[in-house]
């Protein structure tokens, strides 16, 4: 049987490494990924960016890697080196069946009691972010993973709804900022909340936040390698919106130099909607077939890059 690691997915070495599949598919026979934690004892240390990348130019270099593919400095684990595959749909029905789920897992159950009452069949769902490995804290959020588009809109109209009856709660001024802070993003605080707030793609349980993340799964390989061609900065017309919320997120443009934005980042997904105009600050990409697009998230950071709305329906 062919083992499938997909976005969202986590996998663990024998040093105790977990990393964060990027990427659907293998390159050079390696698993595409990020480093997010480190066995500390009996727990995990979440690192960020610098400090993933330092641990493993010191100890792991074996996992440092520049895929050919992305044209992008990321991490990479040969499949024979994997020792656990942490599968978010697995993780998620573990935790159902769970008999004394700490105060976090109690939370994501009862945001499951909430859906299970809506009719939202909780097997097309998964769970990734700490609680896939158990590295909860009391201050964790709820990352859940749908794997199917159609679901995932249905799922945002839904919290909509149950934000308006008052079963969820939207997200108060301090969760908001931490949100912003987190993301340490290139727009301004307001605007960044302006963009989140009509996306319904997160919401607060038991004054948990928990977020929703679309991961449609791609039969197809991506065909074409691209080339960065250094920054750029363009303002666009949004002609579709469908791949909006998609890993990568994909929005297609109407501009004379620049046919689509292709966005890595959680911060600009469902970004734009059709009809809108738009301003994109990334890296101007182009493919072996001369096909151009703005690479939004070619780093973790995404530092100047950005997508935002100037110009509302």
């Amino acid at each position: 049987m062919v083992v499938s690691y997909l976005p969202k997915d986590f996998i663990q070495t024998a040093e105790g490494l977990v990393f964060a599949v990027v990427d659907q598919g293998l390159e050079q026979g390696k698993v595409l990924c990020f480093l997010r934690y480190v066995q500390q004892g009996s727990s995990w240390r979440k690192l960020d960016t610098q400090e993933a990348n330092q641990l493993l130019a010191e100890h792991y270099p074996q996992y440092l890697f520049y895929s050919h593919v992305k044209s992008a400095a990321l991490h990479a684990v040969n499949v024979q080196s994997i020792l656990i595959h942490h599968q978010p749909k697995q993780r998620l029905q573990d935790l159902l069946a769970k008999k004394n789920p700490d105060i976090v897992e109690q939370d994501l159950l009862d945001l499951c009691q909430v859906l299970l009452a809506q009719g939202v069949d909780l097997k097309s769902i998964g769970i990734t972010g700490s609680l896939l490995i158990g590295a909860q804290n009391l201050s964790s959020d709820i990352d859940l993973v749908i794997y199917d588009r159609e679901k995932f809109h249905q799922l945002r109209g839904l919290i909509k709804q149950l934000i308006q009856q008052g079963q969820l709660q939207q997200l108060a001024e301090q969760d908001w900022l931490e949100s912003y802070q987190r993301r340490q993003c290139d727009l301004s605080y307001a605007d960044y909340v302006w963009h989140e707030q009509r996306k319904y793609n997160k919401a607060l349980i038991n004054n948990r936040k928990f977020d929703l993340n679309l991961l449609e799964l791609s039969s197809k390989e991506e065909s074409s390698s691209y080339q960065k061609k250094g920054m750029i900065l363009i303002q666009a017309t949004v002609l579709d919106v469908q791949y909006g919320f998609d890993y990568p997120a994909r929005f297609l443009i109407e501009h004379e130099q620049v046919s689509e934005v292709v966005c890595y980042t959680a911060t600009y997904t469902g970004q734009a909607e059709q009809g809108e105009c738009i301003e994109v600050s990334g890296q101007l990409e182009v493919s072996s077939t001369g096909q151009t697009r703005i690479l939004v998230g070619s780093s973790r950071e995404a530092e100047g890059e950005y997508i935002k709305v100037l110009e509302v329906l």
